[in-house]
């Protein structure tokens, strides 16, 4: 596997263990909508993950990683700012 697609694949889980580690064990969606600091961060933590899928997407579109498209594309309406 190429180096790159490795470093990417490290930020994706460093990102998800982040998320995890701001959350605890309260994981109520209010809570989080309620706490800009913590609503930031996890927005932060997902442009990152969105955007690693995204470069590794680049380099090999064949590689198969569950809701890649739904991520990137949430990660592409944080940055932009485009409500639903």
């Amino acid at each position: 596997m190429d180096n790159k697609i490795k470093k990417f694949l490290s930020d994706i889980k460093q990102s998800i263990d982040s998320i995890e580690s701001y959350l605890g064990k309260n994981r109520d969606f209010n809570t989080c909508l309620n706490n800009k600091m913590l609503k930031r961060a996890i927005e932060r933590e997902f442009e990152i993950k969105g955007e690693a899928l995204s470069r590794i997407n680049k380099i090999n579109p064949d590689i198969s990683i569950s809701g890649k498209k739904r991520i990137i594309s949430i990660r592409n309406r944080v940055i932009h700012g485009i409500v639903l």
